[in-house]
């Protein structure tokens, strides 16, 4: 048969189907009783209509899957093919299921080897996911087994067949459509004597699955990151800084943002306020700017309530409770709440010349919008921190950023890329712009703020969703779909989470209380 005769349609079975299903039943399942009754496939049609579908070539039924729905934590424990059975051969279907148990999946032998299998099996996949079930099921018969079972226990048999240092038609098949073998069944179909009355308990997982308790408290999965690149530039008052964030906060919140995000230590003009000469004493300097954090984490707050939307806040020097100076970045939620994360690792300027210390702490933030973390520009090309955010599920890493020159963005830059791609999440990076000759340290600045995804056929072929203009305060957005996040780590084309070779290695946080900073306040 050549491929310009196949006509094929993908359809649900009706009960004018069963002659040619009864045909199809009886050649394939000859030695364990053939066919099916039709009184048992017009009620399983009639209970679960959408589970049974078939394929067919100009008329001709040349494909079948048949399905019911069950209980998930009664069917992933040791059962027989005919606990799914009832009175006069009545399939049970439980209209309350929360899985999928796949009965059955032929195909003539004459269509074999155009993969129709696999056609089916991916409808029984969406079928799963729209209707937000937990699970597909099935117990899959080993019919090549009997050529082993002299030498090989059902267990080493199935390794092999894992290891695919055998093949069996039905379980090499299975593998290969992504389920995994959760047991071993014992006389799950007795008279199945190529396989002894052993089956495997397969299990495809929907990893999308939402549990109905949670169905209308479930997050956002369609998120708007509004960013600001920001202009350093002389201000005059603490006000007249707040009212420039403020109309930024505004305008992202006219845009529907979930998430407005600001740089580090944006409010680093506000050392201005001092002379000349006493910004020479660069310590008091930094001391005084802190001074006003908590006006800023307050107003900051109140803006995230009043505009609905939540506010990262870039960072500002805090004195903690030590005395000592911190670059600490702040999370204000738009249901009033404030979260912090320090800067860990502190450059060498801000070391030597603010005498900044590093936090002790790190977190993973709960928001409406995903779960996200904060690292701060320096943070961020340390790739241990990010992946201890990721193995607590985080969805979207922030990095607001302060840099000079375009070497040293493009070092963030970069690194920020790298671990969107190998934790699979978004990164958002954030920085600020423009020259402040007069006030020191503030010479020079350089950024082109960018959002990040991981490098995989749902995201952009460079993986980068938006970038602004170089070196020019302005304001971009990005909708960040979670969903693919998801799909990404279970099913792309490199699974870089799932991959890991913690059989060689592992990363632990040494002290895993996950607290903000120990010196620094309670927020």
């Amino acid at each position: 048969m050549s491929l310009e005769d196949l006509h094929l349609t993908l359809r649900n079975l009706t009960p004018e189907d069963y002659p040619q299903l009864e045909t199809l039943m009886d050649a394939i399942y000859h030695d364990i009783g053939g066919a099916w009754t039709k009184h048992t496939i017009d009620t399983l049609i009639a209970t679960f209509p959408d589970g049974q579908i078939v394929i067919e070539d100009d008329g001709r039924l040349v494909g079948m899957a048949l399905t019911s729905r069950v209980d998930y934590e009664e069917f992933t424990n040791p059962h027989k093919y005919d606990d799914l059975i009832g009175k006069r051969e009545v399939i049970h279907d439980d209209p309350d299921g929360d899985a999928m148990y796949g009965l059955d999946v032929l195909i003539h032998p004459d269509y074999r080897g155009y993969r129709l299998g696999r056609r089916l099996y991916d409808a029984r996949k969406e079928l799963c996911r729209s209707l937000n079930l937990r699970a597909i099921l099935a117990g899959g018969r080993i019919p090549h087994y009997h050529n082993h079972a002299e030498e090989l226990s059902p267990t080493q048999y199935i390794d092999k067949v894992t290891r695919k240092e055998i093949h069996d038609p039905i379980l090499s098949f299975q593998l290969a459509n992504d389920f995994q073998v959760k047991r071993l069944l014992r006389d799950y179909l007795p008279e199945d004597e190529k396989s002894q009355g052993y089956a495997t308990l397969l299990e495809w997982n929907n990893f999308l699955y939402e549990p109905a308790e949670l169905v209308l408290d479930t997050r956002k999965t369609q998120v708007r990151i509004g960013a600001v690149q920001w202009q350093m530039r002389e201000f005059d008052s603490v006000e007249a800084v707040l009212q420039q964030v403020e109309y930024f906060v505004d305008a992202l919140s006219d845009y529907k943002s979930d998430f407005a995000v600001f740089p580090e230590l944006f409010n680093a003009p506000l050392m201005g306020l001092q002379d000349r000469a006493a910004q020479q004493d660069q310590m008091s300097a930094v001391r005084f700017l802190a001074s006003f954090t908590e006006k800023f984490k307050a107003e900051l707050s109140r803006m995230a309530v009043s505009y609905n939307i939540n506010i990262v806040a870039g960072s500002m020097i805090e004195v903690g409770k030590d005395d000592r100076l911190y670059n600490v970045s702040y999370l204000c939620h738009r249901d009033g709440t404030l979260e912090s994360q320090a800067k860990l690792h502190i450059t060498p300027q801000e070391r030597r010349d603010w005498v900044i210390e590093g936090g002790d702490g790190l977190l993973v933030f709960d928001t409406d919008a995903g779960r996200v973390g904060i690292l701060i520009c320096y943070d961020v090309e340390f790739p241990e921190l990010p992946r201890l955010l990721a193995e607590q599920d985080m969805d979207i890493l922030f990095v607001p950023f302060w840099t000079d020159t375009k070497n040293g963005y493009l070092r963030v830059r970069h690194c920020a890329q790298a671990r969107a791609i190998e934790n699979e999440c978004y990164v958002v990076l954030c920085g600020s712009v423009g020259n402040v000759p007069s006030i020191e340290n503030l010479d020079i600045q350089y950024a082109q703020s960018a959002v990040f995804s991981p490098s995989d056929f749902a995201f952009p072929h460079d993986a980068v969703l938006n970038e602004t203009t170089p070196n020019t305060e302005m304001i971009f957005f990005s909708d960040l779909d979670l969903t693919r996040l998801t799909m990404v780590r279970n099913e792309g084309s490199v699974t870089n989470l799932k991959d890991r070779r913690k059989d060689l290695f592992d990363l632990r946080w040494r002290d895993w209380s996950w607290k903000s900073g120990a010196d620094l306040e309670e927020n």
